[in-house]
């Protein structure tokens, strides 16, 4: 018997002028109870966002706020997994993951372009599980370092990551 939880990502937040997708792989705890993509006041992701779009702005305060950010810069959010079994927030420990409708999102929202993966999990199953679909051929993927605080070897901390960002992610950026 399996005591892991099954837990379920949430909704696409895309409209019809989202040019980019940043694709994780499942929210971590903190981001489900908050009921927030990247929820976790650890995680990068927001600061590298406005570092990146609004340089030397601080991420707004209010989750709202964010969204209607990363909305004006033509920036979708999504996850590679609809749910999974997953006891904590580690990628290495999803379990029995069902995927997104990757495909389906960007039939729905043609004008994205960009699928920017936030990790190497969500880069892996999308192309394993999508690779060679017609809507992925036709749009750039890319890979970027895990928005995640947890050092590694390349990278080691915020500034590292934002500079890889920068030069993975910036060119495709208004």
């Amino acid at each position: 018997m399996n005591s892991s939880p099954r837990v379920e990502s949430f909704p696409p937040f895309a409209d019809g002028n989202s040019r980019i997708v940043l694709l994780g792989s499942m929210p971590g705890v903190a981001s489900l109870q908050a009921h927030q993509y990247y929820g976790n006041p650890r995680n990068y992701m927001w600061r590298l966002l406005y570092a990146l779009l609004a340089p030397g702005a601080e991420p707004d305060e209010r989750y709202e706020d964010r969204l209607a950010f990363a909305r004006r810069h033509g920036v979708a959010l999504w996850d590679v997994y609809a749910s999974c079994v997953r006891k904590g927030s580690l990628d290495s420990d999803i379990k029995d993951a069902v995927p997104n409708d990757i495909p389906g999102l960007l039939r729905r929202y043609p004008n994205i372009r960009v699928i920017a993966c936030n990790g190497g999990k969500s880069h892996s199953e999308l192309l394993k599980r999508f690779g060679g679909l017609p809507e992925l051929v036709e749009r750039t993927v890319l890979r970027l370092p895990s928005s995640s605080p947890v050092p590694t070897p390349a990278y080691r901390g915020f500034d590292d990551r934002l500079r890889a960002w920068r030069d993975i992610l910036g060119p495709y950026l208004d």
